[in-house]
């Protein structure tokens, strides 16, 4: 397929929002899909070679970075396009679709302008101010301890999993606050701290893996680092919403649960990459005889395979976007999106998830055993898909479990509240 005439995914039933984008908006994203429209070809080809590299090469951070990719939710303050979130999920879908280590980068590192808008205002314009195109990498999980001195903390850790760490410039870390031993304070006290590049260490040998391989998402280490607190945020008050509301923000893209956001990146990028997987096998099944001499196209039982993967993966795409355009109904009406409703909407993101990549295992389960040559983009995509599905935010338990108590009425309490 010619990138030139490559255009960004349009779903089923159409695209109207409930939010009324401004027409400024809806240019400044249509610029970033137009722009990937051109470079299709391009990002299809790299995904080979980050492959390779166990990272993203820097030919594709460019071309990202020329598109907009990470700009989507960044304040318009330093360059941002801070557009509905919807928009975000479905850029973030059409560049898994091509790339999907690029996709799940565009997921993970996109969606933290979105949480920095609502940060002290100086670490934006640390971040910011020379080079509206800095990326920051992750992850939130507290595995570090951030014991308080005069002015901040002395933070130390080790955290796995972070996604594009090689071209982000600074960082968001998930720490346990620490009493004057180090030792983590009971109960547990969640912090987010920021740090830039000088204050934490790649351990480049450390992502060694059977999928998503070209998202470089190495472990760091933090040894004695002094974070200011002016660097910090409160993770508890971020996720339930009152980080927000603290920091004066009016935007309702400021003011979404971080509970949607940070996994609806995550999310899309696994669904457009189930998206990609079903273009790899349609190309791969379209001339294709099997070994008892049937055209794939004629026979049946494989065009229903295909037909149902479709509708599933299609659906999976249509929930994620219905959700978040739900969310931020309610969040656009005023009163604060609800614990309830904060877990309805994951479990709406994994169920979606579940049934795309489901599907993909349908699709892959009938494309014979050549589909599995290393040559074939259908087993990266399939490799991929089952990686993005075994990260954390796609566990379904605790959160169905919080889901169905709230449903009765009853207010989930401890690990329930997780993620949520």
């Amino acid at each position: 397929m010619n990138g030139r005439n490559w255009h960004p995914r349009t779903p089923d039933c159409g695209k109207p929002s409930l939010r009324p984008y401004t027409s400024e908006d809806h240019q400044m994203t249509q610029r970033v899909l137009d722009k990937l429209g051109d470079i299709a070809d391009q990002l299809r080809e790299q995904a080979w070679e980050a492959e390779k590299l166990g990272q993203l090469p820097d030919d594709t951070v460019q071309l990202m970075k020329d598109a907009g990719n990470i700009r989507l939710l960044q304040p318009k303050q330093y360059g941002g396009l801070e557009v509905h979130p919807r928009e975000f999920a479905e850029t973030v879908m059409a560049t898994a679709a091509l790339d999907p280590a690029a996709g799940w980068i565009n997921g993970v590192v996109g969606v933290h302008p979105y949480q920095l808008a609502y940060a002290d205002p100086k670490v934006a314009a640390e971040i910011w101010a020379t080079d509206h195109n800095t990326w920051v990498a992750s992850p939130y999980a507290p595995q570090g301890v951030a014991r308080p001195v005069d002015g901040g903390y002395i933070f130390n850790g080790r955290w796995q999993f972070s996604s594009g760490t090689d071209h982000c410039d600074w960082i968001f870390l998930g720490a346990m606050l620490g009493d004057d031993n180090g030792a983590p304070v009971m109960p547990p006290q969640m912090l987010h701290m920021v740090l830039p590049r000088k204050d934490y260490e790649i351990v480049q040998d450390s992502w060694n893996v059977v999928g998503l391989r070209g998202t470089g998402s190495k472990d760091v280490i933090v040894k004695d680092a002094f974070v200011p607190t002016y660097r910090t945020m409160d993770a508890t008050k971020v996720m339930d919403g009152r980080a927000q509301i603290e920091a004066g923000m009016t935007s309702t893209l400021y003011l979404m649960p971080w509970s949607t956001m940070f996994p609806l990146g995550i999310s899309s990028a696994v669904i457009g990459i189930a998206e990609g997987a079903l273009a790899a096998h349609l190309d791969y099944q379209r001339s294709r005889v099997n070994s008892s001499g049937v055209a794939v196209k004629d026979d049946p039982y494989v065009m229903y395979a295909i037909g149902e993967a479709a509708a599933d993966i299609n659906a999976a795409r249509q929930e994620l976007l219905a959700n978040v355009d739900r969310i931020y109904t309610m969040v656009e009406s005023g009163p604060q999106v609800s614990f309830e409703d904060r877990a309805a909407g994951r479990r709406t993101q994994i169920r979606a998830v579940w049934r795309a990549v489901g599907a993909v295992d349908q699709i892959m389960a009938r494309s014979g055993g050549n589909a599995l040559r290393m040559d074939k983009p259908l087993q990266r995509y399939w490799r991929d898909a089952h990686a993005g599905l075994a990260n954390a935010i796609h566990t379904p338990g605790t959160t169905y479990h919080a889901s169905a108590l709230s449903s009765f009425g009853v207010d989930p309490q401890g690990a329930l509240r997780g993620m949520i």
